[in-house]
């Protein structure tokens, strides 16, 4: 019997889902913030499974938490079986406020209303090519970091394990680090505890820096932990440093102001000493990874210049500011990347 002619496959059709689920993607962040602020998540995860229970619990009315439930579980966030409701291994470990992993306190950082409105006028952002606003939250004090400090610590905690574990500091003789823009100061304090011998001086607005020495006492290295505060571009860094901690700091800038910086870290290390970038890093088409390729438009939004910049542009920018040739290492699960340059 001959065989039938492969056909081929269909191509699919045109669908304007894609347009309804951007369009809508405000639904999603405003039900993840209602179920946060209800411990929805923490209820669930104590034993409350139908809508009567989660309502008990969360002091909410069941009509309303059985239209959150079905929304969070369309969504990947809940799963339901026969009326009931379950953690799905994610929410179990980030969204219940029992898990030692829980980050449901960096919603109130990442739906910042100054941030949110950033947004609201991308349009005119795009046509600048800059921040809408009449403001930008790395040129002054600004109450943002505060928010950032007080909920971002969690997040942020893997990464800074992973960066101190990777930093070759020497445990013979006492180390000299600098945290900059250290807000929660996990970054640092992470290196103390690493490093019984290290003391990280921690660089903030003098604000944030009450949170950072309060988060180095509880973390047991309030001792070797002291703080300089102002502008990092302004304030005098002092010298002899091991190590320069850049967390999450250099997109906020231009090029030109990435390479300002990174020259007054060269001033400030002595022979050897190093700079440790944490930051997302796009791959040269600047659509992949997601989280790393999707980062620039934050900046856009909220900031006067900043990006998201490739490991090749890293490269260019440590080279102009006379460093060696960094080295980079993935901070697995999250797309960020840890680059370390030794000053020439």
């Amino acid at each position: 019997m001959a065989l039938a002619a492969e056909r081929p496959l269909a191509s699919p059709q045109p669908s304007p889902m894609k347009f309804f689920e951007a369009a809508t993607a405000y639904q999603k962040t405003a039900a993840l913030k209602a179920a946060l602020e209800l411990d929805v998540f923490t209820a669930i995860a104590e034993g409350a499974s139908n809508p009567a229970q989660i309502a008990q619990k969360t002091g909410a009315a069941e009509r309303g938490v059985r239209i959150l439930c079905d929304f969070l579980t369309i969504n990947g966030m809940l799963s339901k079986d026969q009326g009931a409701y379950s953690l799905t291994p994610d929410s179990e470990l980030f969204l219940n406020r029992k898990s030692q992993a829980y980050l449901g306190d960096c919603i109130h950082f990442l739906t910042n209303p100054k941030s949110k409105l950033a947004f609201d006028h991308l349009t005119e952002s795009v046509r600048r090519g800059s921040c809408a606003l009449d403001y930008d939250t790395v040129s002054h004090e600004d109450s943002v970091w505060i928010d950032f400090a007080r909920s971002m610590m969690a997040m942020m905690f893997p990464m800074a394990q992973a960066t101190a574990s990777l930093l070759r500091l020497s445990d013979e003789k006492g180390t000299k680090v600098l945290d900059i823009a250290a807000s929660h100061g996990i970054f640092g304090i992470s290196v103390a505890k690493r490093h019984p011998r290290a003391h990280v001086v921690a660089l903030d607005w003098p604000s944030v820096l009450e949170l950072t020495k309060e988060n180095a006492t509880k973390f047991g290295v309030g001792d070797r932990v002291s703080t300089i505060a102002g502008d990092a571009f302004a304030v005098d860094f002092g010298g002899d440093y091991d190590a320069i901690l850049l967390p999450n700091f250099l997109h906020h800038f231009d090029p030109t102001g990435c390479e300002t910086m990174l020259a007054k870290c060269k001033q400030a290390l002595r022979p050897g000493g190093c700079v440790a970038i944490v930051e997302f890093v796009p791959n040269d088409d600047r659509i992949t990874p997601p989280a790393s390729a999707a980062f620039p438009m934050t900046m856009l939004a909220q900031t006067a210049a900043g990006d998201a910049y490739t490991l090749a542009e890293f490269h260019r920018m440590l080279s102009a500011s006379g460093f060696e040739t960094p080295e980079a290492y993935p901070l697995l699960p999250t797309e960020h990347l840890l680059i370390v340059a030794k000053r020439k």
